[in-house]
C-alpha cells in the first residue's frame, strides 16, 4: 500500500529517486512554524463552523501546539524521506492524537496551504528586512547630522564635478534606501491577503469560514479568486524585484567604500573585523565584505529571472513547478537579509577622513562652475561665462595654478566683469554652502533634509514583530 497522503490511487510505492527528486523538505522545512500556525486557526474555524466537531478541533489544536513544542524543543525530526513540510506535519500530528488528525485536512489541499504558509512567511521576513533598512538608516542620519561642513568630491563620470558635503552624499542613500521602503510595504499589502479556502483550485463545498481565519493569521483580506490564489506567485516576484533592488542599492553603496579605501582616495578607513588579508601579501588589507556584498547581487538577479521563466506560459491552475518558488524566495532572502546586517556593521565601524577629503578638492576644479555662475550673475550669458571660464581653466593647467589660487586681477584679464570680491565665492567650502535650492548640498538644505529624513524614520518604525511572531506560536 502506498503511504503517501495521496496513496489511494496508486498500487505500488514511489520509485524512491522520484521521492529525492521531488522532495521539497530540505527547502520547505523552514516554513514548519507557519504551517502550524495556519494549522492551527484553520482547526479552530472547522470546529466554529460545525464542520468537525468542537471536541475534534480541540484535540487537533492540542496536538499541533504539542508537535509544535516538540519541534522547538529538538525532541522531534523530521523524517528524511518526506516529501514536504506539510505531510510531514499531518504525519507527526497522527502520531499525537491518532486518526482524527486526518480531519485536518478538511476543506483544504496543500495548494492553498503552500500559498498560506508562504505568505505568512514572506510578510514576516518583509518585516525583519524592514527592520534592517530602518537601522542603517538611522545611521546615515546620524553621521549626515555630524558632517554637514564636511566638503569632498561629488562625481560624475568618475571625475571631479563639483563640492559636495558627506552629509549629502550619505542622505542619497537614505532615500535610497527609503523608496526600498516603500516598496516593501506595497508588497507587504498584496502578499498580506489570504489564498486558504481555496481548496485545490475551485473552493469547496463545505461551509468554511475564510474571514474567521484572516482575522485570526492578521490577513488583511482574501485572496478573491480560487484558480489564481493556488497559482499566484506575483508577490514573490514583486518581492524578489524589490530585493534586487536593495541589494543594487548596497552594492554602489559598496562600491564606494571600495574605491574610498584605496590609498588613491583615503577617504575611508574600513574596520579590521570587516576586512581580510592576503595569503602572500603582508601589507594588504581587503575589503572583502563589501566585495562579496557586490558580487552576490548577481544571485538575487538570477533568482529574480528563475521565478519569472518559472512562471512563464503556466496554465491555471497549481503545477509542480511552483515547487520551485521557495529555492529561489529563500536563497534571495538569505543573501539580501545576510547583506544587510554585514552593511550595517561594516558602516558602523568605518573611519571616515575628513581631512583627506578636503585635499583632494584642492586644485581640482571643481569650483568653476562657481566662476561661471558669478559671470552670470553680472548680466553674462551662461554660454558666453562657460567658455571663459573654460580658457581660465585651460590657463590654470598651463601654468600650475590652481582656480581658488588667482586673484581678481588675473581673473579680470579674461573678463572685465570679475571683481576682487569673486576669490571668496571659490573656496570649496563655499562653493558647497551655495547650492542652496531645495535638495541641494548646502547645510541648510541638507538639514532641512535630515528633518525631513528624521521624521519619516521615526514615523515608519518596523512592527515588533520578534515579539508577535514569539507569541502567536504555543509556548
Amino acid at each position: 500500500m502506498n503511504s503517501k497522503l495521496w496513496g489511494g490511487r496508486f498500487s505500488k510505492e514511489t520509485d524512491r529517486r522520484v521521492e529525492a527528486f521531488t522532495s521539497s523538505l530540505d527547502c520547505d522545512a523552514r516554513l514548519w512554524e507557519v504551517d502550524i500556525r495556519a494549522s492551527l486557526a484553520h482547526a479552530r474555524m472547522l470546529g466554529a463552523t460545525g464542520i468537525v466537531t468542537t471536541a475534534e478541533a480541540e484535540r487537533m489544536v492540542e496536538g499541533l501546539e504539542q508537535v509544535a513544542a516538540d519541534l522547538r524543543e529538538g525532541r522531534t525530526q523530521f523524517a528524511p524521506r518526506a516529501e514536504d513540510v506539510h505531510s510531514e506535519i499531518e504525519r507527526l500530528l497522527t502520531v499525537k492524537i491518532g486518526p482524527v488528525a486526518g480531519k485536518l485536512h478538511t476543506a483544504r489541499s496543500r495548494n492553498d496551504q503552500v500559498a498560506t504558509d508562504t505568505r505568512l512567511f514572506l510578510r514576516e521576513q518583509i518585516d525583519f528586512m524592514q527592520e534592517d533598512l530602518h537601522r542603517i538608516q538611522a545611521w546615515l542620519i546620524e553621521k549626515s547630522e555630524l558632517n554637514q561642513r564636511t566638503v569632498l568630491p561629488g562625481l560624475t563620470h568618475m571625475q571631479h564635478a563639483q563640492p559636495v558635503s558627506l552629509a549629502h552624499h550619505l542622505m542619497a542613500y537614505f532615500w535610497m534606501f527609503q523608496r526600498d521602503r516603500e516598496r516593501l510595504t506595497d508588497i507587504r499589502g498584496r502578499t498580506n491577503r489570504l489564498p486558504l479556502g481555496s481548496a485545490a483550485l475551485a473552493g469547496t463545498g463545505f461551509p468554511i469560514d475564510r474571514r474567521m481565519v484572516a482575522r485570526e493569521l492578521g490577513f488583511e483580506g482574501l485572496c478573491e479568486n480560487s484558480l489564481d490564489a493556488v497559482s499566484d506567485r506575483d508577490f514573490i516576484v514583486e518581492f524578489l524585484s524589490a530585493s534586487s533592488l536593495v541589494m543594487m542599492h548596497l552594492s554602489r553603496l559598496c562600491e564606494e567604500l571600495i574605491l574610498w579605501s584605496m590609498p588613491e582616495f583615503g577617504f575611508v578607513i574600513l574596520d579590521d573585523g570587516v576586512t581580510t588579508g592576503s595569503s602572500i601579501m603582508p601589507q594588504k588589507k581587503n575589503p572583502d565584505v563589501a566585495e562579496l556584498i557586490r558580487g552576490r547581487v548577481g544571485r538575487v538577479y538570477g533568482q529574480l529571472m528563475a521565478s519569472l521563466t518559472m512562471l512563464k506560459a503556466l496554465p491555471l491552475a497549481y503545477n509542480r513547478d511552483l515547487q520551485e518558488d521557495k529555492v529561489h524566495l529563500f536563497d534571495a532572502l538569505d543573501t539580501v537579509t545576510a547583506s544587510l546586517k554585514m552593511m550595517h556593521i561594516m558602516l558602523a565601524t568605518a573611519e571616515f577622513r575628513v581631512a583627506r577629503m578636503s585635499e583632494a578638492l584642492e586644485g581640482d576644479f571643481s569650483n568653476a562652475t562657481d566662476l561661471a555662475d558669478y559671470l552670470v550673475q553680472k548680466g553674462v550669458a551662461f554660454r558666453q561665462a562657460h567658455e571663459v571660464v573654460g580658457k581660465v581653466v585651460v590657463h590654470c593647467l598651463r601654468t600650475g595654478q590652481a582656480l581658488e589660487g588667482l586673484t581678481g586681477e588675473a581673473l579680470r584679464e579674461f573678463h572685465p566683469d570679475f571683481g576682487d570680491d569673486v576669490v571668496d565665492r571659490l573656496a570649496h567650502d563655499a562653493v558647497m554652502a551655495a547650492r542652496t535650492s531645495e535638495g541641494g548640498t548646502a547645510p541648510d538644505a541638507v538639514d532641512r533634509q535630515i528633518d525631513a529624513a528624521r521624521g519619516l524614520h521615526e514615523s515608519q518604525r518596523p512592527p515588533d514583530y520578534i515579539a508577535s511572531r514569539a507569541s502567536s506560536l504555543p509556548n
